[in-house]
């Protein structure tokens, strides 16, 4: 048995983290034994461990998904801890040892604030210079730079993060970061280095490119502490004992890129000044550091026609390219980024006014080169004045996100939605910059609150997204400061008036709620809920400012933005009543906020707020349903959205789920939908029997779909279903990325659908889940893996040549799971190679299902399913002939789902009907194909099972 995962506030060995109450988690694995029957952990002072400052003794009580540390912790400590787990099978274990380590906490500063006496424009160098005679023990960094910095000590990078102090509401708040820079010192003469560049601070930034939306001046504020082996300590502070000079970095923009001359030297040294700024707004940090988390290697270097020489990266990425030159001293190379090729030639009119280009002046010595204040969203990349010949070695893709650990993975038998998968996986690496930004790329870049909304499940299960967004929420909450609870269109908000958008703004309690439910922490819901709360309180109050119908009737919203149903092409809002989208969510946030406020102890509020919902649901169902439960917005988005979001009547629910298969079929089983209804399609389909139609949208590949994408070569998700024209050429340029993860949402229904890993709400953090994987005959096999807060899952499926299902499965350590076999019966199942109903594991007959209990451990079940596969065998009967007998036409027109049909003429080979083989997996499914098999008969088509 092993403990491992050891993390505070789910972040491995903090270093100078703003914690408030740490929250301790960690993982048992490797072990037969089932489930955790006591623990403990001890925190302390030193490695060793005899200097304790927190001992639980062995407890029944410790919960391995967040235990809440109860001590006082003081300033600049490193604390060390370890844990203990005695298992139901009387093993025991414990782990290795981690630390975290605390920041200032509420010590003063005695760093000041500095700026150079420079023109404000021009990038700075702020340096001190300090001797050591000591032996160091120890020694740490206090550190923000604004808009960004970058710190070496002794010619040496400090720390493995790039773009620092990170990116937030400078107006609300400042981070500072700690380094640990003990190995960085040296006995006798040292000098730190802090570059400081411009980025969302003072450079160009926003929708109207403004710049020094936060500040005008660069600025720094410092603090060195080293500790020496004889007990004394040592002070290094900024203030106007420092030093300025020019730096190599003639410019530096978000949006434009970088130029950087080496031949430049300043070897003047200007004064610094002090700055009046305060340090109310300045806080340990809560951000990840952003890091390179994978380089890439060029796949090609192209020749275009039109004489360009350009990398091709293989790979929709963000970051920047590193290259190795030792190009004559003056020369100048310049690296323009782009996303796409048209007519094979190199492209970036999409970026709107982003320049996106890395200048690099040599001095004639050899030289790693990289820019330091910028970033790029890519696949090609443009190279100009290299000298000689240029060797794709040179040059290395280093993909920059935060430093979020990969957690999910899904694979199938078809390659097209593996790419799909991997496409939605790189738009979160991609857009995972710190802050969910909508694309990477363009004059943009932003922090919208709809894409990270939707998205939010999806992030869930591909990444530890834990503290990041932990940061993000704190950031919306404090924009909600200013604005009465209304959340802004982005966050951080910069220059962006207005917000306030339903599915937009509703990322306050969507977001956390997620976030909660999928590590079992409510240390986000205590941090979030008046963030939750006041978002919901700002609906209520427009509501009854308009008449107090239990409707969100007023105020601007974005609809079901880019759906394809809509009449406006120049403001794509969909077709979808606003008013019924924004009550809609109106009604969702509330239940939310119930549930959230029930899940902290907050009794009376969470029945305030749930008798909110009910009333909104009432208004809605009032409003939009008939007597007979038909909604009055015939949209494929109204229809997803009242299933999705239990607003439609529990009678009524078949009738709205026939309606929108009805609305499917007569949309060619397309979807027209956009952010709104598009996360929950396929979900809303595979829990209303249809199941095949939720994989019919998941596999078409004409467009609008999302293999469309994947077809034209995509290796992110798209931003529109039409980015790029059947024909290569792109759809627009004014807002057209290739890097837009909102559609990536698909994914989040491949864990819990496809391969049917589930968190079950009472149960949060995958302690208990609702394992029902959902075949298609389309796919001989999926395999899910989930890394959960509790250990790994594992669920994967397969169909046999033979028709039988193969179910292969993991539940971790410390877990349970509710197995949901479909189309099955009891007498016919095999677990581990004994039949079911001998074992242990409480199965039982549910209609078409068998359900079992399981325990931590592997499973692996194979049975022939209740529909097994039906094939026809013809010779010489047309297509022609089908569709000429009035009942085999009536039967693949009106009963059978589209999917079924477009596979019978598919697999005829268009001319007669050869054979056909089926395993639909949907309960709608098995007396139509009992109908049809006798129609089939009837004109003389052997049918044989």
């Amino acid at each position: 048995m092993k403990i491992n995962n050891l993390k505070i506030n789910h972040i491995t060995n903090p270093l100078g983290f703003d914690l408030g109450k740490p929250s301790l988690s960690f993982i048992t694995c490797e072990t037969t034994a089932s489930k955790q029957v006591a623990a403990q952990i001890q925190v302390a002072l030193d490695e060793e461990f005899t200097q304790i400052a927190f001992d639980s003794g062995k407890s029944e009580e410790i919960n391995s998904l967040a235990f809440e540390l109860q001590i006082e912790l003081k300033p600049r400590i490193r604390y060390y801890w370890r844990v203990t787990v005695w298992a139901d099978n009387e093993e025991v274990a414990t782990s290795e040892t981690a630390w975290f380590e605390t920041a200032k906490l509420e010590e003063p500063w005695s760093g000041k604030w500095i700026t150079p006496d420079l023109d404000s424009k021009i990038h700075p160098i702020l340096s001190k210079e300090f001797k050591l005679e000591k032996l160091i023990k120890s020694a740490r960094v206090y550190i923000c730079g604004l808009g960004l910095y970058e710190m070496n000590i002794n010619g040496k990078k400090c720390g493995e993060e790039y773009l620092a102090p990170n990116f937030n509401a400078y107006n609300k708040w400042l981070q500072y970061q700690t380094y640990d820079i003990t190995d960085t010192l040296v006995q006798g003469k040292n000098i730190i280095d802090v570059a400081l560049g411009n980025g969302l601070y003072k450079g160009r930034f926003g929708f109207n490119s403004e710049e020094n939306i936060y500040g005008e001046e660069f600025v720094l504020v410092c603090e060195a502490i080293i500790d020496f082996e004889d007990g004394t300590s040592l002070i290094i502070n900024s203030d106007e004992t420092w030093k300025a000079r020019k730096s190599k970095v003639l410019d530096s923009n978000i949006y434009d890129g970088e130029i950087y001359d080496s031949t430049f030297d300043d070897l003047n040294n200007y004064n610094v000044k002090e700055l009046d700024l305060g340090f109310e707004k300045l806080k340990a940090r809560l951000s990840l550091p952003v890091k390179i988390k994978e380089r890439l290697k060029p796949v090609e270097v192209i020749k275009t026609s039109a004489g360009e020489t350009v990398l091709d990266l293989g790979q929709n990425m963000v970051g920047w390219i590193e290259f190795k030159t030792n190009a004559s001293k003056g020369s100048e190379i310049t690296l323009q980024y782009g996303e796409t090729l048209q007519e094979g030639n190199f492209y970036r009119d999409n970026l709107r006014t982003a320049k996106a280009e890395f200048k690099y002046i040599a001095n004639g010595e050899e030289a790693i080169v990289r820019p330091y204040f910028t970033f790029y969203g890519f696949r090609y990349v443009k190279v100009e004045g290299w000298p000689g010949e240029l060797k794709s070695d040179d040059f290395t893709g280093c993909v920059l996100y935060s430093d979020m650990e990969v957690t999910g993975y899904i694979e199938t038998s078809n390659p097209l939605v593996n790419r799909l998968f991997l496409n939605a996986l790189w738009g979160q690496k991609g857009n995972f910059l710190d802050i969910p930004t909508d694309c990477p790329q363009r004059d943009e870049r932003m922090g919208w609150t709809g894409d990270a909304q939707v998205f939010s499940g999806t992030a869930c299960f591909n990444m530890d997204t834990f503290a990041f967004f932990s940061k993000y929420g704190y950031d919306l909450y404090r924009e909600q400061e200013d604005t009465d609870g209304m959340v802004p269109m982005v966050v951080p908000a910069s220059n962006l008036q207005g917000g306030g958008s339903s599915a937009w703004a509703d990322a306050a309690t969507i977001i956390p709620w997620n976030v909660y439910i999928q590590y079992g922490d409510k240390k986000i819901l205590s941090q979030q809920f008046e963030s939750m709360r006041s978002w919901v309180d700002y609906i209520k109050r427009a509501d009854d400012n308009s008449g107090g119908k239990r409707l969100w009737t007023t105020g601007f919203h974005f609809g079901d933005w880019l759906a394809l149903d809509g009449t406006d092409p120049n403001f794509p809002t969909g077709g979808t009543d606003i008013p019924f989208i924004s009550s809609a969510y109106y009604c969702y946030s509330s239940r939310i906020v119930s549930k959230a406020a029930k899940a902290l102890g907050k009794e009376e509020l969470a029945k305030e707020y749930e008798e909110l919902s009910n009333e909104v649901k009432q208004a809605i169902r009032d409003e939009y349903f008939s007597k007979n439960g038909r909604i009055t917005i015939n949209t494929q988005t109204a229809l997803i959205i009242a299933l999705f979001m239990d607003i439609t009547p529990e009678d009524k629910r078949e009738r709205v789920a026939n309606d929108l298969r009805e609305k499917l079929k007569k949309d060619k089983n397309h979807l027209k939908t956009g952010f709104v209804g598009t996360p929950y399609f396929c979900k809303v389909l595979s829990e209303n029997g249809s199941n095949d139609l939720a994989y019919t949208l998941l596999l078409n590949k004409g467009c609008p779909s999302w293999l469309y994408a994947v077809t034209m070569g995509a290796t992110t998700i798209w931003e529109r279903w039409n980015s790029v024209l059947p024909d290569g050429k792109i759809s627009g340029t004014d807002m057209n990325s290739l890097n837009h993860y909102a559609y990536g949402s698909i994914a989040e229904w491949m864990y819990r659908y496809m391969v049917g890993i589930n968190p079950v709400e009472d149960k949060p953090g995958f302690r208990h889940v609702n394992l029902t994987p959902m075949p298609d005959y389309r796919l001989k096999y999926a395999k899910g893996t989930y890394n959960s807060t509790v250990g790994v899952y594992e669920s994967q499926w397969e169909i046999t040549e033979e028709g039988n299902l193969n179910f292969k499965v993991v539940i971790p350590f410390n877990a349970t799971a509710t197995l949901v076999l479909p189309n099955a019966k009891l007498e016919n199942v095999k677990v581990n190679g004994t039949l079911l109903k001998d074992t242990k594991l409480k199965p039982n007959q549910s209609d078409e299902n068998v359900t079992a209990e399981l325990t931590s451990g592997s499973y692996e079940f194979n049975y022939l399913p209740e529909i097994a596969y039906i094939k026809y065998y013809g010779t010489d009967v047309s297509l022609g002939e089908l569709a000429a007998n009035e009942e085999v036409k009536n039967i693949i027109d009106e009963k059978l789902p589209m999917m079924l049909a477009e596979d019978m003429l598919e697999r005829s080979g268009h001319q007669s009907l050869r054979e056909l083989s089926f395993m639909p997996f949907s309960p709608i499914t098995k007396k139509i194909l009992e109908d049809l098999e006798k129609a089939l008969n009837k004109i003389k088509i052997d049918a044989v099972e």
